[in-house]
Parts: C-alpha cells; structure tokens; sequence
C-alpha cells in the first residue's frame, strides 16, 4: 500500500519538475525569433530606405508630398522611412511626336504639318511645381509649338514650305525653336526645346486631287515648251548643218575644177613635150591605140589599100 502511495507521488511529482524547463526553453526561442525578426524588419526596412540614382537621371526626393531635396549625381543615396519617397525623372534628351496640325499658308492654301521636337528637363522643381507631370508639360510644349509653327509658316507661301532648296525659307526650324524656348521659359516650366523639325507635310483630303491635277497640268504644259523648243533647235541645227554642207560641197567642186583644170593643162603640155619629141612615133601611138577601140572579132573595115590606117593592119611599116 505504502509502495503505491510512493509510485503516485513520484508520478505527480516529475511533471511539475519537468514543466518550468519547457517554460524556459520556448522563452529563449521566443527572444531569438523576436530578435531575428526585428533585425530583419530593420534590414527590410534599410534596403527599402536606400536608392541608388543612376546616370541619365533626376531622383525628386518628396515628404508629405512637397520637394524637399533633387539628386542629379550618380551614387547611393538614403531616405527617411515612412516620410519621405522618392521619384525618377528623365535627364537624357526625350523625343516628342507633336500631332498634326492644319496650318494655312500667305498664299491661302491648307496645309497639315507633322512635326517633333527634341526636349529635356533643365529644372525638375519648376517642372514638377508650373507643370506637374512630364505628361502636363509635354502638353504644354505642343501648344507653343503649334502656335509658333502656325504664325511662322503663316509668312511663306506653299511653295516656299515645301521645296527645301528656297532660300527664303532659311533657318525656319531654329525659329521656331528658339520662339518655343522663349515662351517655355516666361512660363517657368523648367524645360528646354533643343530642336523643333518638320517631318512631313501633307494636303487634305479634300485638295489633294485638284493639287495633283494642277500639278498634272502644269507637268505637261512644261513637258510641251521643251518639246517646242526642242523642235524649233532640231530645225535651227538641220538648216545650218544643210547649208554649211551646201557651202563645202560647191567650195570643194569649185576646187576639184581648178584642180582638174590644171591637171589636164599640165598632161596636154606633157602630152605636146612627148609628142613633139618623136613625131612619127606618136603617129604610130595614135593609130595602135585606135586599133584597140575599133578592131575586135567582129570588126569590118573598108579601106584604101594605100591607106596609112590599113597599112599598118596588112603589116606595112614603111
């Protein structure tokens, strides 16, 4: 009885020893996750805290919404947690696509101009307190530049905006540009245009066909004056190539008759030096040549027998 009464107490008794070590053992754990997380927390919350600014850009530093500080030098920077964030701004030079716009020309004819600029930001304070956002200023450099383009091509007319090789078109994109810069800058929108440039320009639908058809009829009323031109040196050219050639042949036959003229002077003299030399000779010359022309195979001759013609034919040389 007294052994059972022992064996319970001692199995009441070991659990009460064993519970306040198991009590220990998980507060220690406890502290240790604690501790790990807060490091965590605070690491999470350092990296979150901590931006790098990068080249080519503006980092815009915000606490309760105003700016309180703008980074433009690469390298790694800090924030207040929970205060203060931060945004990015563009630093390169951005190219924009101006929409096309209907213009009209000193000479009364419509035309729709496509246009872009090449802009930046030189201030992200003023940019961000004049203007907003990128978006908001993009806006308002469109509107300059349409009503800059409008009131400068306003003073050529069609013609000159169209063909680059005017002269009196000149430096018209600097201009524009430079204009553009000015009323930007009396807005204090902190941005700058660095180039403004005419892409293309198109005619309404509307006009294109009485354009192309004017054009049409102009093409060939130019095409007719070459053509009549043409003509008209064609018969200029032919008239005095016919009477330059008239000229040469009558002064060539004019010389070839002195020529021949003094040829046959010049054999009748040695023709008459030849033949005076040696009479009988030429005598007997003469009348073998006339053989070759009068006597063939079918030649009948009726002559004198004390011809001197036949006396040669019947072999009689004396």
């Amino acid at each position: 009885m007294d052994n059972d009464q022992n064996k319970i107490f001692e199995f009441n008794k070991k659990p009460k020893t064993n519970k306040p070590k198991a009590d220990i053992e998980w507060r220690k754990f406890t502290k240790v996750f604690i501790l790990i997380g807060l490091l965590l927390f605070l690491l999470i919350t350092a990296l979150l805290n901590v931006f790098i600014v990068k080249e080519g850009e503006y980092r815009v530093v915000r606490q309760f919404g105003e700016v309180v500080k703008i980074i433009d030098e690469p390298g790694l920077n800090a924030k207040i947690p929970f205060v203060q964030s931060v945004t990015t701004l563009p630093k390169y030079q951005m190219t924009y696509d101006v929409s096309e716009a209907e213009i009209n020309t000193k000479d009364k004819k419509r035309l729709i101009i496509d246009n872009y600029s090449v802009w930046r930001i030189t201030d992200p304070v003023k940019m961000i307190s004049n203007a907003g956002t990128m978006i908001n200023a993009e806006s308002r450099m469109e509107e300059y530049i349409y009503s800059v383009v409008r009131s400068e091509l306003g003073q050529f007319d069609y013609d000159q905006i169209i063909n680059d090789e005017k002269s009196s078109r000149g430096s018209l994109n600097d201009r524009i540009t430079e204009r553009v810069n000015e009323l930007l800058s009396q807005e204090q929108f902190g941005i700058e245009v660095v180039d403004v440039r005419m892409k293309q320009t198109n005619l309404p639908a509307e006009n294109e066909q009485a354009v192309y058809t004017n054009m049409i009829s102009e093409r060939q009323a130019t095409a007719q004056d070459y053509l009549s031109t043409g003509d008209a040196n064609k018969n200029r050219i032919e008239a005095n190539t016919d009477r330059e050639v008239r000229e040469l042949l009558s002064t060539a036959n004019a010389d070839a008759d002195v020529i021949r003229a003094e040829g046959e002077a010049e054999a009748a003299r040695m023709y008459n030096n030849a033949f005076s030399a040696d009479p009988e000779f030429y005598e007997l010359y003469r009348t073998l040549e006339s053989y070759k022309k009068t006597v063939n195979d079918e030649t009948m001759i009726i002559l004198p027998s004390d011809s001197p013609y036949a006396s040669l034919l019947q072999g009689i040389t004396e």
